[in-house]
């Protein structure tokens, strides 16, 4: 089942249909382009065979914005070895509010290329809000859970994510729950933890960073765009949410991201005893992906490239 879906991944990797290069991300005025961008996204994944997260539609989901699908996961197979195995969930980044593609199609194919299950999720953004996009993500694990047999995986599942979706992965893998019990939905009683989280260059460390991006830590107000009040902010911080429950993490980003917020939640991983793999890279920018060329910066950093196979073996030693 979905095994036309690694074809198709491959077809669209091969054509770049979902990188389109940063000088194309903005309109004559100045102003991003978001919905030249969604429709990439949405042209490409109209070409898989989808599984929606709800199949009577996401509570809370509406018509507000029509290049906005329904949320989903692209389930692809592993390759080279039996599909017996864990499963990726790939979130793309973009600010909450766009899609960038190569973080998502990308990523997932070479991950299944290296023996992994892949869920390319699409999530809910802007004017959905953060919590919208983690109810996505949760639900997501729990299906994957639920359809194992189904799907003839493990129920072992990890989240990664870029960006926006490294953030969204950290909030997944710091707040979640082991199944609801009395709902009559069975997917809901799933658990929604994640057994690892890898993050790729996602500032988020809004509150354990003093004067962070847009921060006085001593304020009760906020100018984080990504949040609408400090109590959010909080709740979405996963610097101060870190649990003896927290899956292992495996962090990566580029200098040019400020490492101290990599180092702000090693920091309060180690604290609680939670293990942990990081590596910062001196060369590169925000937006690599594989960084081998394949982004929207056209940047192949073979050096920074080497974060996915630190991964992979990461990912192994997990049992995913």
């Amino acid at each position: 089942m979905y095994e036309n879906n690694y074809s198709v991944l491959a077809k669209v990797c091969a054509e770049k249909a979902v990188i389109r290069h940063v000088s194309k991300h903005r309109k004559s005025d100045g102003t991003m382009d978001v919905e030249g961008n969604l429709r990439i996204w949405n042209d490409a994944i109209a070409r898989f065979e989808q599984i929606p997260l709800w199949e009577q539609g996401a509570p809370g989901y509406d018509d507000r914005d029509p290049l906005q699908p329904q949320p989903s996961v692209i389930f692809v197979p592993a390759q080279g070895v039996s599909r017996r195995v864990g499963t990726v969930i790939v979130a793309h980044g973009g600010g909450f509010e766009t899609r960038t593609g190569c973080e998502g199609m990308h990523v997932a194919k070479w991950f299944a290329d290296a023996g992994f299950n892949t869920a390319i999720l699409t999530y809910r953004l802007r004017p959905y809000g953060r919590l919208d996009a983690m109810a996505d993500m949760q639900r997501a694990i729990r299906l994957l859970r639920y359809r194992k047999g189904e799907l003839g995986i493990t129920d072992r599942v990890a989240v990664m994510g870029f960006s926006a979706g490294g953030m969204l992965s950290a909030n997944c893998a710091t707040h979640f729950d082991l199944g609801k019990p009395d709902t009559s939905d069975p997917i809901e009683r799933q658990s929604c933890r994640p057994d690892a989280a890898v993050l790729g260059y996602g500032a988020f460390a809004f509150a354990g960073l003093p004067g962070g991006f847009f921060e006085d830590p001593f304020g009760n107000t906020t100018r984080n765009p990504f949040v609408a009040n400090r109590e959010e902010l909080l709740y979405l911080a996963p610097e101060v949410n870190i649990t003896r429950q927290t899956p292992p993490f495996f962090i990566w980003q580029t200098n040019s991201d400020d490492p101290r917020h990599s180092f702000t939640l090693g920091q309060a991983l180690t604290a609680m005893g939670i293990p942990f793999e990081m590596h910062l890279f001196p060369q590169g920018v925000h937006g690599l992906a594989l960084a081998d060329g394949n982004n929207d910066l056209s940047m192949d950093i073979p050096h920074v490239a080497r974060w996915a196979d630190l991964c992979a073996e990461w990912l192994r030693e997990q049992n995913i």
